[in-house]
């Protein structure tokens, strides 16, 4: 039987929900002697693959940290390029979520991104509305802490207007008003790059999540690392704080 969160297949454990923390761009290309950019542009491919392969095992949702809060205290000039690496990503990619039958989501300050990378992400979101297979949650101007402050001044408006008791507010009601109100919990979350660190990156969402640390950077992190990774989760044995 499958655990919760879980759906089988070929005797694996396949979780519904995953979470990248894709790092390692800026490494994988100073390695190489290239511009942080061009990390970005190698990485994109690992986020393709990564869709193909999800979609493949039968993941419903895909949750990936795209564009951090702090981010933009990054350079001017490596976060314009990002900006218009996003704008491209979405243009260029909405014909394949069509074919494919992807559902395209963001969480986070989107706001704040610039006008053409906001106008992409609605078309986006609005012709893939329809669609019911993998969901592919991209995580942009995010930060949990801030996510979490949202929620708490959502909630407390509620309050002050009389529409919440305050003894009403449990768990539950929380999580409804965070970003991901309608996206279930991670089951696998995945790093690349090594780092033993959840950056800021869905801290309520992540409270039972198996995770896994790959030594890879991002854009060297393939099909073939991501079924690993599942074969990996499918082997632990999720406890819910149980015995």
């Amino acid at each position: 039987m499958a655990l919760q969160g879980t759906t089988e297949k070929n005797g694996t454990e396949i979780p519904r929900h995953i979470a990248i923390i894709m790092d390692g761009n800026g490494r994988w290309a100073k390695d190489r002697g290239l511009p942080r950019v061009e990390g970005h542009r190698a990485g994109a491919e690992s986020v393709r693959e990564a869709v193909d392969t999800c979609r493949e095992i039968g993941v419903e949702y895909l949750t990936l940290f795209a564009f951090s809060s702090e981010n933009w205290n990054r350079p001017e000039k490596e976060v314009d390029a990002l900006m218009k690496l996003l704008e491209k990503f979405l243009r260029d990619k909405l014909p394949e979520l069509l074919q494919q039958n992807v559902r395209f989501h963001t969480i986070g300050r989107v706001d704040m991104l610039p006008e053409n990378c906001r106008k992409q992400i609605d078309i986006a979101t609005e012709r893939t509305k329809d669609n019911t297979g993998l969901n592919l949650v991209l995580a942009l101007s995010y930060g949990s802490r801030e996510e979490i402050v949202d929620a708490a001044r959502s909630i407390a408006e509620k309050v002050l207007a009389g529409e919440l008791r305050p003894e009403d507010v449990d768990n539950e009601v929380f999580a409804d008003h965070l970003y991901t109100a309608d996206i279930p919990d991670p089951d696998l979350l995945i790093r690349t790059s090594g780092e033993l660190r959840v950056s800021n990156f869905l801290l309520w969402q992540i409270s039972y999540a198996e995770m896994v640390i790959s030594p890879k950077y991002w854009p060297d992190f393939k099909n073939a690392d991501l079924h690993a990774t599942v074969e990996e989760y499918s082997r632990r044995h999720r406890r819910f704080g149980l015995v």
